[in-house]
């Protein structure tokens, strides 16, 4: 594959806006999926296409996976006023589906640490049930998770260890 186009999904968020940097410093094509394309205007490059699309509208999110190889997703629900459980469950249906419809090859999740079972945070329990969600029919063998750990004494310590990790992160794109 000589040119793969890659969806960003939260590129708007911390982690997923750092994401969207990096790869496109690679010379990556990228497509950003964004609730709000407006939010994006001035931070991205001519090689990034942004489409208006909502993981809790399946309708949406045809277009955005037409022809993405690689999909990064970075959405999380916790700022949500009503259950971040529930709706994280539906984002991850919707997004499992319409990626394994649309041939998606690989999904790369950032999750949450803790063992299947143990007593886990709400956020972290969440973290992890969507993990299982991505995994359904026709998308389990393109699953690649990542668990993300950041305990560093500084500022300056925390960026340059989230900086590492972005790299690393990107580096799926081969």
């Amino acid at each position: 594959m000589s040119d793969p186009l890659v969806l960003v999904t939260g590129p708007t968020g911390y982690v997923g806006g750092r994401l969207l940097n990096e790869l496109q410093e690679r010379g990556v094509r990228v497509r950003c999926l964004t609730r709000r394309p407006e939010s994006l205007a001035g931070r991205v490059n001519d090689r990034t296409e942004v489409v208006e699309a909502d993981v809790l509208e399946p309708d949406t999110l045809d277009a955005a996976l037409d022809g993405v190889d690689i999909a990064y997703y970075m959405v999380h629900s916790m700022g949500s006023r009503g259950s971040f459980e529930e709706e994280d469950r539906a984002a991850a249906t919707n997004f499992a589906v319409a990626a394994a419809t649309a041939g998606v090859r690989r999904i790369v999740y950032l999750g949450g640490l803790g063992r299947s079972g143990a007593s886990l945070s709400d956020h972290l329990a969440s973290r992890q049930e969507v993990g299982r969600i991505l995994v359904l029919p026709d998308v389990k063998e393109r699953l690649q998770y990542y668990d993300y750990v950041v305990a560093p004494s500084t500022p300056e310590e925390h960026d340059k260890i989230l900086r590492a990790d972005i790299e690393a992160f990107a580096g799926v794109v081969r």
